[in-house]
């Protein structure tokens, strides 16, 4: 049974909707006056105190404060007479829970108490009830054949009942969203099969946006004279994530599109990142940047001329005149001279910030074990990222630019997946160690835990060496060696990675804003 207190001066006038409430099931208890009231609940539980505002002695603001200081979480509601406008800011200010005007009837009461008590339980209820009703439309939609931009719908609709989902009290329904989830992947693997040569290899006019057109269709055509664009790359967000620190960014910016494109294979950050900034497929990179592009198993920085590429890619495209900064951080440092150095940005046309955190998140996550634990499911993942960037000087950053006429594009380069399920490989010395990708000579696989191109050429991937092929892990494998095999399956068993063919991986989000 719920416990109210109910404080207010005038209490005896108050016995008819006691009752009211009494026969709903409240237990309600009474004080007349906020003293009384601040004894009585640092002596007693109780659920929501309905307080009269205007009271002799100390007011019903003086009383919320005082009760706050004891228990900050206690729901109250306020009643009052007054309706000036002061008044309401300085009690919302205050952090009251509702705000009832007098004269009260005690159906208003009851379905304030029942918004502040009984929320979580009926936001359950009703979660559970609309999956329910949607599951048969999401099962549908897998079994129809969806193009690319209908497998971007599919990914928003689970990433929105994914975070739905932990407002339902049901592990039975979360395991069935699980199990739906796991299908969508196992399908969207197929397609990215029969599909993705046909995309990189000009077959056809009709492909998503990908890495290396990204810049070409989402990002340049926003460049206006007068207005500075800033695209911000955060490495390895997922779709997810950024719904996640969307509400804090939409405290500052008015968000226009919230699209998403696909990442090119591997879904690693040499290969998509450098197409972004190439506005090229790595085999392209290549012939066209023979000495800055990196293979794998060569040593050297595999990102280190991302801007080189940038500025090519911007003559080659007519904006060779933009004045432009690229900013690349991977440090707190860094990010602190970002935070100073912003005003400076609204000089040019362009501004890149490539921000590596969220990638940092996931390889330390495999590494640390308190990481491990902090991290440990999707839901604890995106409450790291969300606190990260809530506390982030990019975060910082962007709002000192907020209250100027600027263009903000977030993107990112890929997306991973938490890997559940180990498949071995076996390879030459020289076969990469990524856990959702290899390349290399006589690679012995299952196919139907990979997609394989036995030729680069047709995923649009230089060829390292002779004979070699590449391989892509589907939905959440994770490729290991049969020697030391149960030490390797332990250890990154439930970490994140990337590389692969996953909805995670390959739907990513980018988004464009402006200042409100």
């Amino acid at each position: 049974m719920s416990v109210i207190l109910w404080v207010d001066d005038e209490i005896e006038n108050l016995t008819s909707q006691i009752l009211f409430l009494e026969n709903k099931g409240y237990q309600v208890h009474t004080k007349t006056n906020g003293y009384d009231a601040v004894e009585y609940i640092k002596n007693n539980i109780v659920d929501v105190v309905l307080m009269d505002e205007s009271m002799p002695g100390i007011s019903g603001l003086q009383t919320l404060q005082e009760m706050k200081q004891f228990n900050s979480n206690l729901p109250v509601v306020l009643i009052t007479k007054n309706e000036a406008e002061n008044l309401m800011n300085e009690a919302i200010g205050s952090q009251i829970s509702d705000y009832l005007i007098k004269p009260v009837n005690p159906n208003q009461v009851w379905l304030s108490l029942k918004k502040l008590i009984d929320n979580k339980r009926l936001v359950a209820e009703k979660t559970t009830s609309a999956y329910r009703e949607q599951f048969r439309n999401l099962f549908m939609a897998l079994n129809s054949n969806p193009n690319y931009n209908e497998w971007m719908e599919v990914y928003k609709k689970l990433v929105y009942w994914e975070l739905e989902m932990k407002k339902s009290d049901s592990p039975e329904l979360q395991e069935v969203f699980q199990t739906q989830k796991t299908e969508a992947n196992t399908e969207f693997f197929k397609f990215v099969s029969k599909n993705f040569s046909s995309w990189v290899g000009n077959e056809i006019a009709d492909a998503p946006i990908m890495s290396h057109t990204l810049m070409q269709y989402k990002v340049l055509p926003h460049l206006e004279k007068g207005t500075p664009l800033f695209f911000v790359l955060i490495d390895n967000l997922r779709f997810d994530q950024w719904k996640i620190i969307q509400p804090t960014l939409a405290e500052s910016f008015r968000i226009h599109e919230e699209e998403t494109f696909y990442s090119i294979l591997p879904t690693a950050t040499q290969y998509a990142r450098n197409a972004i900034f190439a506005g090229m497929l790595p085999i392209e990179i290549e012939k066209k940047f023979p000495t800055q592009w990196k293979n794998d198993e060569e040593e050297g920085g595999k990102n280190l001329h991302e801007e080189d590429f940038f500025k090519a890619q911007l003559k080659r495209l007519g904006k060779g005149e933009a004045k432009y900064s690229y900013t690349k951080i991977t440090n707190h440092q860094d990010g602190q001279k970002l935070v100073d150095n912003m005003h400076n940005l609204l000089d040019n046309d362009i501004n890149v910030i490539v921000y590596n955190f969220v990638d940092m998140l996931s390889h330390a996550r495999t590494e640390m074990e308190v990481l491990k634990e902090l991290a440990s499911d999707e839901i604890s993942y995106r409450s790291i990222t969300q606190s990260w960037f809530e506390h982030s000087p990019l975060h910082q950053a962007l709002k000192k630019i907020a209250d100027k006429k600027v263009t903000l594009i977030i993107g990112t380069d890929h997306g991973s997946v938490r890997v559940k399920s180990p498949a071995k490989v076996i390879g030459d010395k020289q076969t990469t160690a990524n856990l959702r990708y290899k390349h290399g000579r006589n690679l012995d696989y299952e196919p139907k835990e990979v997609l394989a191109f036995k030729n680069p050429k047709e995923a649009g991937l230089p060829t390292p060496t002779i004979n070699s092929s590449f391989i892509f892990a589907k939905g959440d494998l994770f490729l290991c060696y049969p020697n030391n095999y149960n030490h390797f399956v332990n250890y990154y068993k439930n970490t994140f990675q990337h590389g692969g063919i996953s909805l995670e991986e390959m739907i990513v989000p980018i988004i464009r804003m402006t200042n409100k």
